[in-house]
């Protein structure tokens, strides 16, 4: 394992542990006030699609995020999980019926309207750690980054909690930035 990859793995063993910790009602209150955070990015009244995900493994929730997109008439996309391991976006109505995928995080049914990642307007996207230079530590499984990688387009946002952020996240050369960080506290604008 490359000195990159286990650095890695610690930092995300450390965080992911932490962030199961929180309680529901700190978990409630920061997707609350994350909505907060999203409406100063300078981009967000003029986006009209919208990527983002449901919860796992105690991400911050970004479904008060999504019911404000709703009421302001954007349109909402999930992530699908191809059989290459990259992501497609699902149409998404928040009453739809869910289907669980292989990592039993619900996905909008095969029939929903896809959309090109390059027709997004905003992609927000679950991480484990960020720092301030926009590297964005994953879960691990490459989704995103394989998904991303070489996209221009959709300006990309790393949904966390503040405690989220590190020093510097180990990079390889197929890992994407993001562009901004958008905690329950603040907007982070990514300096490269």
């Amino acid at each position: 394992m490359s000195d990159a990859k286990l650095s890695k793995a610690r930092l995300r063993n450390a965080l992911r542990r932490r962030r199961q910790a929180l309680g529901p009602d700190t978990q409630l209150l920061a997707a609350r006030a994350l909505t907060g955070s999203v409406a100063s990015i300078p981009s967000w009244p003029e986006a009209q699609r919208i990527a983002l995900y449901l919860p796992a493994d105690g991400e911050i929730d970004p479904r008060p995020l999504a019911e404000l997109a709703h009421t302001l008439g954007k349109q909402l996309f999930l992530p699908v999980i191809k059989s290459d391991n990259s992501l497609s976006f699902a149409a998404w109505q928040t009453d739809d019926s869910l289907s669980a995928n292989r990592y039993d995080i619900p996905e909008p049914p095969a029939h929903a309207r896809r959309c090109p990642v390059t027709d997004l307007d905003i992609v927000f996207l679950p991480l484990v750690g960020w720092d301030a230079r926009g590297g964005r530590l994953g879960m691990g499984g490459g989704f995103y980054d394989r998904t991303l990688s070489g996209v221009t387009g959709p300006l990309l946002v790393g949904l966390a909690h503040s405690y989220q952020q590190v020093d510097c996240v180990p990079r390889e050369k197929w890992d994407v930035s993001l562009d901004f960080i958008a905690t329950e506290a603040c907007l982070h604008r990514c300096q490269e």
